[in-house]
């Protein structure tokens, strides 16, 4: 069972295109000690500025989740955070030479890749959990965000857009870390081809192409090569979910129901559960005889490499 706090054996590069500013953008997973967090540096400014990611830094959710502190910003953070969640690393500080983080093909699984890559190590101090005491919702129209108590982290999720291969699409998630390979990390983000020079002509998707993402016309999709998954649309949104649940620092014991929600209301769950210390606690397991007591399920999150911590 994963007990204990995670991070990673050694430093890891990759080097891409941002997005939405098209410019190549590059990053370093470096490990780092106990209780830091997650930790986005931008080596590329004077100072070598810090950013930690948590929701009092989220600055903007306008197509993706932009962090940011003292004016210094790193935007599109979302599809790492989530490789980060996935695989429950813990602490790690992430050094960008740009503002965004690359897109590679879209998706987590490059981010996955690279982890797996540096190798993933437990270290000596407990991980805390954020579990769910009692029925919490937020809403923004026809888009909720509920959490029911549950004894694992569940995330059942619907979209419905008004396009025809978009409509009324839900798939759930009992979270493990080899679920959330195998069935999440590699679904890509979406985008209309009616919206592509609106984006453009506001400074938007200037990166994006058929290789980081899915396009959609009026009827079809455009990609050669076709979907993932035949419901790869839902499972990109349940990705991003959990790269903004990321947000809140540490894994989550509850059922989330989620209905047509983007990163803007992701984001306000976040704050607004936060403020309400009534809906959950906070727990650190010793052994699984205190998981037995609290009467729950940990996430697996796979992947440890064994190693000296």
């Amino acid at each position: 069972m994963d007990y204990r706090q995670r991070t990673l054996q050694t430093e890891v590069s990759c080097t891409g295109i941002g997005l939405h500013s098209g410019a190549k953008a590059g990053l370093t997973l470096k490990p780092a000690p106990p209780d830091t967090g997650i930790c986005f540096i931008r080596k590329d400014l004077p100072g070598r500025p810090e950013i930690p990611a948590n929701s009092d830094s989220v600055v903007d959710t306008v197509l993706s989740t932009t962090i940011g502190r003292n004016g210094v910003t790193v935007s599109t953070v979302e599809h790492l955070l989530a490789a980060l969640f996935g695989l429950g690393i813990d602490n790690v500080r992430v050094e960008v030479d740009g503002p965004e983080v690359p897109i590679m093909d879209g998706s987590s699984a490059p981010f996955v890749f690279l982890i797996k890559t540096a190798g993933i190590r437990e270290q000596k101090d407990l991980k805390e959990f954020l579990v769910i005491r009692k029925k919490f919702r937020v809403e923004d129209g026809n888009r909720s965000i509920t959490i029911h108590p549950s004894r694992e982290l569940k995330i059942s999720y619907t979209i419905d857009f008004d396009h025809p291969l978009l409509k009324n699409q839900t798939h759930a998630l009992r979270f493990s870390g080899g679920d959330f390979v195998r069935e999440i990390s590699k679904a890509r983000t979406f985008g209309f081809l009616k919206d592509i020079q609106f984006l453009r002509d506001s400074g938007m998707a200037l990166g994006a192409s058929l290789d980081n993402a899915i396009a959609i016309d009026e009827f079809r999709i455009l990609n050669e090569d076709g979907l993932r998954y035949p419901d790869e649309f839902v499972r990109h949104k349940i990705l991003d979910f959990l790269g903004d649940l990321a947000i809140l620092g540490c894994p989550v014991i509850g059922n989330f129901v989620i209905q047509k929600s983007g990163h803007f209301l992701n984001q306000v769950m976040i704050k607004d559960l936060m403020k309400s210390q009534k809906h959950w606690r906070m727990c650190t397991f010793k052994n699984k005889e205190d998981v037995a007591v609290n009467k729950v399920r940990l996430p697996a999150f796979g992947g440890l490499e064994p190693a000296a911590v």
